[in-house]
């Protein structure tokens, strides 16, 4: 007897333990919690929406609960507060404030969408910089160099889930909310009703915003991919990524902006190490079109102040002085000199002795009127011109570029040689044969032919 309330004793006394310790544990939680440090000094209507979205949508919650914002005591309201005039205000949002009475009076306009007008009250530099890049201007440049947009030849779902899933549309809105084809929308160059381009959003996720997540190579991949641009499989195939896989798990990632230095944070470069980091004397910038020396996007590749669909306003020489400066972080000069060389050549090849001969065959079958230039994909040798310098011709250039031997070649020229041999073959013999070359009818060839600006304006 004596044993088994001995027993019973310890056992009481360990429960008592256990239990003294899991509420420590609760209240050490509960204090890791920024619910509970940032209730000060915030306003009321501001305690509603962390109030109402800690149950609605608790992964929002938990995200700006973890984020630089909340330890800023930056919360929802203000980013997502509105004027009484905006486009953008929810009216569905109104509808969750009856919800609960102890609400009803706080009611205040929200905007469905925050734009890098909202983000510029705090963050003006940024926005500046990101407003003059290539980012916030790519819808633009999409309709003016991709035939598949401009000549109508995809249908508008197919481009809504699809194209401007990254590059962005125009934000509209019905109803007091954004239409099923404008949203979700966090293209890099979506059009916003206040007339701000862009997403901060893409880059930087929300509600969590966070500065490490931007920097790694897997943001810049969820687009940079696939066959016409390959920048995320590029990139890890080079020594850059493979030393990234190796050892970013080790990387100081959420260093202060400007302050993330190479072989102190980082022992190789990521995308944004080389495009918008700081380092040295070269400053951070959002504005990814900088430190470019050629456009390597273009069918006819030229200087980034020369691409038709969007000069730049720089001087390449100049930006391609800051891209040195970044790597001779890690390289010696005579590497950095002789890298560069090799991208030239590399231009220089691909202009002369692909994509001009190739145009300048494809322009005389239109003069004679053997290709039919009314459309775009519906004769088999425009699939064969488009893809040589969309698909082949750009992962040569890109490849070279940012080092990655196998797009250089296997994926890039030796591709780019049988495209371009095929090419010259087909068109040769309508040309010797004056024959017209075969239409083909393209499935969900009903999209517009108007840009998203110029159907806005229509509708309106």
């Amino acid at each position: 007897m004596r044993l088994s309330h001995s027993i019973s004793i310890i056992l009481i006394f360990f429960l008592f333990l256990n239990t003294a310790s899991s509420k420590d544990s609760e209240k050490l939680s509960s204090k890791k919690n920024k619910e509970y440090r940032i209730e000060r000094s915030i306003s009321k209507e501001a305690l509603a929406c962390i109030d109402c979205h800690k149950s609605e949508t608790p992964g929002i919650f938990n995200d700006w609960a973890n984020s630089r914002h909340a330890n800023s005591n930056i919360t929802c309201i203000d980013c997502h507060l509105a004027e009484n005039i905006d486009k953008d205000i929810s009216t569905s949002h109104e509808k969750e404030y009856d919800k609960d009475k102890k609400y009803y009076n706080l009611r205040v306009p929200i905007s469905a969408v925050v734009t890098p007008k909202d983000c510029s009250r705090c963050h003006p530099d940024e926005v500046k910089e990101y407003e003059r890049s290539k980012h916030a201007n790519t819808l633009e440049i999409m309709w003016k160099i991709d035939p598949w947009l401009k000549l109508g030849m995809a249908s508008d779902n197919e481009r809504t889930v699809g194209c401007y899933t990254c590059h962005g549309s125009i934000i509209k809105f019905e109803h007091g909310k954004p239409t099923n084809d404008s949203w979700p929308n966090v293209g890099v160059g979506r059009i916003n009703p206040d007339g701000s381009k862009g997403s901060c959003s893409s880059c930087h996720t929300r509600h969590k915003f966070s500065v490490a997540e931007a920097r790694k190579p897997e943001a810049c991949g969820q687009c940079h991919l696939g066959p016409d641009h390959p920048q995320m499989e590029i990139y890890m195939e080079s020594k850059h990524g493979d030393i990234y896989k190796s050892e970013g798990d080790k990387y100081n990632w959420s260093v202060a902006g400007g302050n993330w230095t190479a072989g102190v944070d980082y022992r190789a470069p990521t995308c944004a190490s080389c495009h918008m980091s700081g380092s040295g004397n070269v400053t951070t910038t959002h504005d990814v079109t900088g430190r470019l020396s050629w456009e390597l996007q273009a069918p006819l590749t030229v200087r980034p102040s020369e691409f038709e669909a969007f000069p730049a306003k720089t001087d390449w020489t100049i930006e391609r002085g800051k891209m040195k400066a970044i790597c001779k972080d890690c390289h010696g000069k005579v590497w950095v000199e002789n890298h560069y060389k090799r991208l030239d050549k590399v231009v220089h090849d691909y202009n002369e002795l692909y994509y001009k001969p190739a145009k300048t065959k494809l322009d005389e079958l239109y003069e004679k009127g053997l290709l039919d230039s009314d459309k775009f994909f519906d004769e088999p040798l425009e699939w064969e011109f488009y893809e040589m310098w969309h698909h082949e011709g750009r992962r040569a250039r890109m490849g070279v570029a940012m080092m990655g031997p196998d797009y250089a070649w296997w994926h890039g020229f030796y591709e780019l040689k049988k495209r371009f041999l095929h090419f010259i073959k087909s068109a040769t013999e309508l040309l010797e044969n004056n024959k017209k070359s075969f239409k083909i009818t393209i499935p969900s060839s009903t999209g517009t032919t108007l840009k998203p600006a110029e159907v806005d304006s229509e509708n309106k």
